[in-house]
């Protein structure tokens, strides 16, 4: 389309080669970081097990890629950097399960508009290697003999020497660099079967050799993200046989938190992506244990059958389009929220193919120890079982929209399902510390210290509990094992509530109707455009139903689903919890305690109260040795 210059239609022209070049290295090349990740991912298209990287002044003055991958022919040099050549799809039909990390061929062509390019290779069975140059200006591919082994070297210098405009918005030399790292760092935690080498102004930072045990694989990822991810590493391994989905990898426990989401990769079929549909099932998968405002850290891989993604959404391919977005994200959710649930002190409970209704298995960390099947805190324990009386809770907060009275009912409700034991502890069970095989994980109670924390001692030294943050995490997850059995009760309103809507929520809710009465809601379509509430939960009678209706559908349209009449459900139970929880200076007997020991063993997520905050630790002997100088 023609554009107006003094009132005069501008001529329409074909632009050249080099400017053609130039605007789609805008695209692609936009910083150091840009031109490494295309040629390393090139790189392990190309099969290489062994990739080294050299850069100076934060890649700005050169990047130099070795690998040992499979070369490129002599005849093809000059055409690898042309504009949309490549070898990994020939058809349409190609794009529908394309698994090599690039396939639009415009990198090379992009990068060598905008830089002084070298590309050296030479493929197995060729008697000699050949190098290619080309300049941004001129663009012109120069072809010369050269000396190299099988595999490619790629030289790029003077990035942006002939787009001064763009070179100016280029950071330091330290923030250029730690993107280049960053780059680096997501391949080789995407190829543990590649070994990488990274040097930065002749200084080298990282040798990683090849990683084909478990022991080389947690090695890698403590190089490269820190020991302490490792060690509070939960491992995951889930597959859906039906629907062909597998997930597995590694998440931290929630304790190990982070205050930036700086430690969060997800690959799909090898590729790392940023995916709204995979953030928020982690973050729901997280919702209940994660502190306010902190990040979990994870290092997953995805695999689907190639054509239920779509990979050629963004230039930089960093984003992804799933075809069923809904099984994906029930997929991740249901397989993370269950690792973490069973992330219990005694560290053996298993997850069962029932479970999970898709099927499959999931491997922990510490999958050599025995499996017990998951207790429900309801059933007979193996150890003494002596309730701790709850106490009447006190009126929520005022920001809650949720009355004094609903809450004492459902705490009533509570009560009725789980009675205050007062019985006496069995006669085989001991009291005090055991040092026999079989004492359960968390051992047995010494002592109370200060009304706030229980000292317990176990087979491998010192258990510190705070005893109000685990029994509200316990109370929480029994009440919600409580309503899951039974139906939301609704009340009817005096007053129904009319709300207009557009025709598409209107259309939404119509066909939610069932959704919307499992929930506690009854809803009636009564024009095109607006919606009467006839009945909301018991627990929402002081709510703002309408602004809760409302969000549900916008999330119904955006997402396909929504959590948030749980989650404000969930909200409420975690306020009564609270309020029910074992006080602090409540004074317990030695019975009491070892009940609360035994509780939290049974129970989900006990690692950490509904806030997020960790409910108990231990000192190893090997621990308390070190404060106190032993065996030194």
């Amino acid at each position: 389309m023609s554009v107006l210059i003094n009132k005069q239609p501008a001529p329409i022209e074909l632009l050249s080669a080099q400017l053609a070049n130039q605007i789609a290295a805008g695209e692609v090349v936009e910083r150091p970081a840009s031109v490494v990740k295309e040629l390393l991912e090139n790189s392990l298209d190309a099969g290489a097990s062994q990739v080294s990287l050299e850069a100076d002044q934060g890649g700005v003055k050169r990047i130099k890629i070795r690998d040992d991958g499979c070369g490129i022919a002599q005849e093809d040099l000059a055409l690898a950097l042309s504009r949309h050549a490549t070898s990994k799809i020939k058809v349409l039909d190609d794009l529908e399960a394309v698994l090599s990390l690039g396939f639009r061929g415009e990198a090379l062509a992009s990068i060598s508009s905008v830089a002084r390019l070298t590309l050296t290779s030479r493929p197995e069975g060729q008697e000699s290697a050949w190098s290619v140059k080309a300049e941004g200006r001129d663009m012109e591919p120069i072809l010369m003999p050269a000396a190299h082994p099988v595999g490619t070297t790629v030289e790029v210098g003077d990035l942006f020497f002939n787009t001064p405009a763009r070179r100016k918005f280029l950071k330091t030399e330290k923030t250029e660099f730690n993107h280049l790292e960053e780059v680096v760092r997501r391949l080789a935690l995407s190829r543990f079967d590649v070994g990488f080498s990274l040097t930065h102004n002749a200084k080298s930072l990282y040798q990683l050799k090849p990683a084909t045990t478990d022991f080389e694989r947690e090695k890698r990822l403590a190089t490269l993200l820190g020991p302490a991810f490792i060690e509070h590493a939960l491992v995951v391994d889930m597959s859906a046989e039906s629907s062909g989905l597998r997930l597995y990898g590694w998440v931290t426990q929630p304790t190990h938190s982070r205050s930036q989401p700086d430690q969060q990769y997800f690959f799909v079929n090898g590729r790392i992506v940023r995916d709204k549909v995979v953030n928020h099932a982690v973050r729901q998968a997280y919702q209940d244990v994660l502190y306010g405002g902190r990040h979990p850290a994870f290092v997953l891989f995805f695999e689907l059958d190639p054509a239920w993604v779509d990979v050629n959404v963004h230039p930089t391919k960093h984003e992804v389009r799933f075809r069923e977005s809904r099984l994906v994200h029930d997929f991740i959710f249901r397989t993370l929220h269950r690792v973490i649930a069973d992330m219990r002190p005694d560290g053996h409970a298993q997850i069962s193919t029932q479970e999970i209704p898709m099927g499959g298995v999931l491997s922990r960390a510490d999958s050599g120890s025995p499996q017990v099947p998951l207790t429900r805190p309801s059933e007979p324990l193996n150890y003494a079982q002596v309730q701790i009386p709850l106490h009447a809770p006190t009126r929520p907060s005022a920001s809650t929209s949720f009355t004094d009275r609903d809450v004492r009912s459902q705490i009533d409700q509570y009560r009725q399902l789980y009675p205050d034991a007062q019985g006496q502890i069995a006669e085989d069970q001991p009291n005090t510390p055991s040092e026999s095989a079989d004492s359960p994980p968390l051992g047995y109670a010494l002592a109370q210290l200060k009304g706030v924390y229980i000292l317990a001692q176990n087979e491998q030294g010192l258990i510190i509990v705070d005893m109000h943050a685990a029994h509200e995490r316990i109370v929480y997850e029994r009440m919600k094992l409580t309503l899951q059995d039974e139906p939301l009760r609704s009340q009817p309103l005096l007053v129904p509530v009319s709300i207009h809507v557009s025709q598409k929520e209107a259309d939404i809710a119509e066909e939610s109707l069932e959704l919307f009465k499992r929930l506690g809601f009854v809803l009636q379509r009564l024009a095109t455009e607006t919606l009467v509430i006839r009945e909301v939960p018991v627990y929402f009678a002081k709510a703002d139903v309408q602004k809760l209706v409302l969000d549900v559908l916008s999330d119904l349209l955006h997402q396909g689903r929504s959590q948030r009449i749980e989650n404000q459900i969930n909200e409420l139970l975690g306020t009564m919890a609270c309020h029910s929880a074992v006080r602090a200076n409540r004074q317990l007997s030695i019975a009491e305690m070892n009940a609360l020991l035994r509780d939290m063993e049974v129970t989900e997520r006990s690692g950490q109260c509904n806030h997020g905050r960790p409910t108990w630790t231990a000192l190893s002997l090997s621990d308390l040795d070190k404060l106190f100088l032993r065996g030194q």
